[in-house]
């Protein structure tokens, strides 16, 4: 283990948040505690991806010691129904609600590396401050490129001014940072066109979980539960939003009403959830279900016989998909809506079939194709779970993490 380093993290979602960036950056947290290291964490309270926050978090300031980990989480602005304008001022409401204990944190603790993960870019001025009261290094950590989502996605309408001041936040935001990290060689490259210079940045992955086995044993439970023996399950898991595109599955289901075996699966929350269900009404082959425990990831996973992962257009390289990881460790194909040359096309490729964004057709013919194939989708399951163990394992990244905070704490440039 190197010197133990003093650490903080300043980051919106955090557990028990399950899903989406907040397992990452609590994984990050407390694996970075095990070895030795001191860890503070300022998140807000949990609302994802019901977007809302349950009664027993509500009220103020909430402080624990979690695992090793110093958490406090803060009040924020949690809107039901999250339109453009209503998620600047939630992501502000956070941004003021951290920056007093941020402070108070700095004085305390004097971290030598302040991690801000990114959504939200708003709370990089809180965590540079907290830097610099502290003489600490700044690190943020891109998920996604929220701006440039927030377009593609529609929350936010493109307009030229609008457009130009938000690319100007960003790189002023950005040029705070002593170094910047993202989750795929895309999204890396991406920052180098912002104006990041490539020392000042690295490849920093989400990461499969380790727990995630491929057998074929798993997911008969939910099978009996939900009523599936015998199907071949076409699963999607994870937040309903703009990004995802989800409405794509419900018109590849109205495709494939008249093939008995294969049935659908849309699992999770989100904005968007209700509008699905309604688009879906009168198809008796797809079921919808809500967010599972954690605990259960591994079963869920292994429900499918395909995992399906759609995108947007125009999205693909503004964010990887965290649940890419354990779909391909689970051992079982994926179907993704994507372009070649993206990062997205590049994980999937070998290990599923990528389609054209919007393209349903294209989206019903690939999930036919490998659910009357056995042999090309064991082949495409063996693929992905080899992949997975090599480039997503969490000990080598975290391991990348430790090293590069490291020199970045001990006056090391590049």
């Amino acid at each position: 283990m190197t010197d133990a380093l003093r650490l903080a993290i300043v980051g919106l979602n955090y557990a028990p948040e399950e899903i989406g960036i907040a397992r990452y950056t609590a994984d990050m947290a407390r694996a970075l505690a095990t070895r030795g290291h001191a860890v503070s964490v300022i998140s807000g309270k949990p609302y994802y991806p019901a977007w809302h926050v349950p009664q027993e978090w509500r009220g103020g300031w909430r402080k624990s010691v979690e695992d090793g980990v110093a958490i406090t989480r803060c009040p924020l602005y949690v809107p039901a129904q999250p339109s453009g304008m209503k998620r600047i001022i939630h992501l502000a409401s956070y941004a003021l609600s951290a920056l007093g204990p941020a402070i108070r944190m700095a004085r305390r603790d004097r971290p030598e590396v302040v991690f801000c993960i990114a959504p939200a870019l708003l709370s990089v001025p809180v965590a540079w401050i907290a830097a610099r009261l502290a003489g600490a290094k700044l690190w943020v950590h891109i998920q996604d490129f929220e701006v440039e989502a927030a377009f593609a996605t529609g929350l936010v309408e493109q307009k030229g001014s609008l457009a130009k001041w938000g690319a100007r936040a960003e790189a002023f935001l950005l040029g705070l940072a002593d170094i910047v990290s993202s989750i795929s060689p895309q999204m890396v490259a991406k920052l180098h066109e912002k104006g990041i210079a490539p020392h000042k940045t690295i490849e920093i992955r989400n990461w499969a979980d380790s727990t995630i086995q491929p057998d074929p044993e798993q997911g008969a439970a939910y099978r009996a539960q939900w009523g599936l023996q015998g199907k071949k399950v076409c699963l999607y898991s994870g937040n309903i939003a703009n990004k995802q595109g989800i409405d794509i599955l419900i018109e590849a289901s109205r495709r494939l009403q008249g093939r008995e075996d294969i049935a659908f699966v849309i699992c999770g929350d989100g904005p968007n959830r209700a509008r699905l269900q309604e688009l879906a009404l009168g198809l008796r082959n797809i079921q919808f279900h809500g967010l599972q425990p954690s605990a259960r990831m591994g079963e869920l996973l292994g429900l499918a016989t395909i995992h399906l992962l759609p995108q947007i257009p125009g999205a693909a390289d503004l964010v990887l998909p965290s649940k890419l990881t354990n779909m391909l460790a689970s051992g079982r194909p994926v179907v993704a809506t994507t372009e070649p040359g993206t990062g997205l096309f590049d994980e999937v490729d070998g290990c599923g079939i990528c389609t054209k964004p919007g393209d349903a057709d294209a989206l019903a013919q690939a999930i036919v194709k490998l659910a009357d194939d056995p042999q090309t989708c064991a082949e495409m399951a063996a693929n992905g779970r080899e992949r997975s163990v090599e480039r997503w394992s969490m000990r080598r990244i975290i391991d990348r993490l430790e090293a590069r905070a490291t020199l970045l704490a001990r006056g090391g440039g590049r």
